[in-house]
C-alpha cells in the first residue's frame, strides 16, 4: 500500500463496547483526540441483550442497546472521532503502528488500545438465535435474576458452566444441566459442588434438539444420543455456557495471548508485551466478562496510553 494513503493519529482505539467507548471518553477528555473504529458490532455484546439491571447508575435498569447509545453519545460529546469500520490487519513491527481498516484503509498510530471483545459460542440452532434475549442467554450472572423461582436449563461442562449452574441454583427452583458427554471437563471441586447441589439435575450424553416457545422460552426438547430418547421439559430460561472466543485473531504473532486467544496484559495495567499497545475489556478478561469491569479496564487503558504518549512528548 502506498505510504501516502496512511492517515495518522496519536491514539487509535479498536472496538466499541464498554471498554472501547470508556477509553475514548477518558482519552478525549485528556485531549488525545482519539480515533475509534467501532468494528463489526458497534456497541459490542450488550447490543444483543435486553434488560440490564446490574450496571451502576440505572436504578430502574436499562436496555442493553440503549446503554451503549449513552456510551457512544458521551464519547462523541467529549470529542472522540468515532468511525464505522473493522480492523482486519495490523503491523506492530515498528512505530508508528499500522492498522488496516476493512482491508484497504491504513491508519498509523503512536499508541493503540485494543477493545475488540469476545463472542459467545452458540449451539447454532434456529430457535436459539430467534429467542436470544427472550429467555436465551450466554450470561447467567447478567440474566439469571430474571428467572428467580423458575426452572431453567444450562448447556456446558466446563468450569464456567459449573459456576453458572451454581449461581443459577441460588435463584431458580430447578437447574437442568445438559452435558454432551458422560463426564464433565470442569475441575473436580466444581464437579463435586454441582453434583451435591440438590436443585441441579444433570443430564449426561444429552444435546439440545430444540428450544420451545414462540416469543419467549417455555420449554426445551432434549435428546440422549446414547439411547436416542427425546423428552420435553418446561423451562423459562435457557443458558449457553460452552465458552467464548476472544476477537484477537488479527493480533496473533504480535501480542502475547493464552491458549484460548485472550490477550495477556501486565498485572494491574492494560499494557501488552508491545510498548504503546494496550488491551481492555473481554478480549483480555476471561474471568469477569461484565460491562462494568470492561468499562473499568477501558479507563485503565486510556490512562496508561495517556502516560505513554506524554512520556514521548506527544
Amino acid at each position: 500500500m502506498d505510504k501516502q494513503l496512511a492517515e495518522k493519529t496519536h491514539l487509535l482505539i479498536i472496538g466499541s463496547g464498554p471498554a472501547g467507548y470508556t477509553a475514548a471518553i477518558y482519552a478525549a477528555r485528556a485531549n488525545l483526540k482519539p480515533m475509534l473504529y467501532q468494528g463489526i458490532q458497534p456497541g459490542g455484546q450488550l447490543t444483543i441483550t435486553t434488560e440490564v439491571e446490574n450496571y451502576p447508575g440505572f436504578p430502574e435498569g436499562i436496555q442493553g442497546p440503549e446503554l451503549m447509545i449513552h456510551f457512544e453519545k458521551q464519547a462523541q460529546r467529549m470529542g472522540a472521532d468515532l468511525r464505522y469500520g473493522l480492523a482486519t490487519k495490523v503491523d506492530f513491527s515498528q512505530k508508528p503502528y499500522k492498522v488496516w481498516i476493512d482491508e484497504e484503509k491504513l491508519i498509523e498510530a503512536d499508541a493503540v488500545i485494543i477493545a475488540t471483545g469476545a463472542s459467545a459460542k452458540w449451539l447454532n440452532i434456529e430457535s436459539e438465535q430467534r429467542l436470544n434475549g427472550y429467555g436465551v442467554s450466554a450470561c447467567a450472572v447478567c440474566d439469571g435474576f430474571f428467572f428467580r423461582g423458575k426452572e431453567v436449563a444450562i448447556v456446558g461442562a466446563g468450569d464456567t458452566a459449573a459456576e453458572e449452574a451454581l449461581y443459577l441454583s441460588k435463584l431458580c427452583s430447578t437447574v437442568h444441566m445438559l452435558v454432551r458427554r458422560d463426564e464433565m471437563r470442569a475441575s473436580k471441586v466444581m464437579q463435586d459442588r454441582v453434583k451435591n447441589t440438590p436443585n441441579i439435575k444433570i443430564y449426561w450424553n444429552t444435546e439440545t434438539d430444540e428450544i420451545l416457545g414462540e416469543k419467549t422460552v417455555d420449554g426445551m426438547r432434549i435428546k440422549n444420543h446414547v439411547s436416542g430418547e427425546t423428552q420435553e421439559i418446561p423451562i423459562k430460561g435457557f443458558f449457553v455456557a460452552i465458552g467464548h472466543n476472544p476477537n484477537s485473531d488479527i493480533f496473533k504473532g504480535w501480542l502475547d495471548m493464552d491458549e484460548a486467544g485472550y490477550l495477556i496484559t501486565q498485572a494491574g495495567t492494560a499494557k501488552t508485551n508491545i510498548e504503546g499497545v494496550f488491551a481492555a475489556g473481554d478480549v483480555q478478561d476471561k474471568i469477569y466478562r461484565q460491562a462494568v469491569t470492561a468499562a473499568g479496564s477501558g479507563c485503565m487503558a486510556a490512562l496508561d496510553a495517556e502516560r505513554y504518549l506524554s512520556a514521548l512528548g506527544l
